[in-house]
């Protein structure tokens, strides 16, 4: 099973009557953490949104970090 574990950084949160839309951006870099996915991959964007009442709700602040893992699911 392969996995690969990226950084990604919020870079906004969009209120709206009754979602959130969070924008994330690939953190790019050489330090340890950083270095096995952007070795390949060096950029990447993630947009989730997310209803008013979802335990998401309030988890994404811009610019705080978070790990992402890409597991294959079998």
């Amino acid at each position: 099973m392969s996995k690969v574990r990226a950084k990604f950084v919020c870079e906004s949160v969009t209120n709206y009557e009754h979602s959130k839309t969070a924008k994330l951006r690939a953190v790019y870099g050489t330090a340890e953490e950083n270095a096995d996915f952007t070795k390949y991959t060096p950029n990447g964007s993630i947009e989730v949104s997310i209803t008013n009442d979802a335990p998401a709700n309030g988890v994404f602040v811009p610019g705080k970090s978070y790990f992402v893992d890409f597991t294959e699911v079998e």
